[in-house]
């Protein structure tokens, strides 16, 4: 009995990493789109400063210049990942809750 629950255990575990890591080297960046949602004015600048910095000849820019500019598109990331409303869920978190549903029922 317990060779078969690990046997199971491992299947489950096996299946449920493989496809989250296939998906994930899928998926590309996307523009946020005007479609059906008002996007807030201040995304809309930080989105503006982006293409701005997108761009921009660097060819030109000094290595520090270029650090900052690094910076200051890292911050904006980071800003407009922080304004959305979505739950993210980790590899690890969805494997306890696989677990426990399946130690549970």
């Amino acid at each position: 009995m317990k060779k078969v629950t690990f046997y199971l255990m491992m299947m489950v575990l096996s299946l449920s990493i493989l496809p989250t890591q296939m998906i994930a080297a899928e998926k590309t960046p996307t523009a946020i789109t005007n479609d059906s949602k008002e996007v807030p004015a201040e995304v809309k600048v930080l989105l503006n400063r982006l293409e701005e910095i997108k761009k921009m000849d660097k060819s030109e820019l000094k290595s520090s210049e270029k650090k900052a500019l690094r910076k200051e598109v890292r911050a904006i990331n980071a800003e407009l990942r922080s304004t959305g409303n979505g739950v993210y869920l980790s590899v690890g978190a969805i494997i306890i809750v696989i677990l426990l549903l399946i130690l549970l029922l």
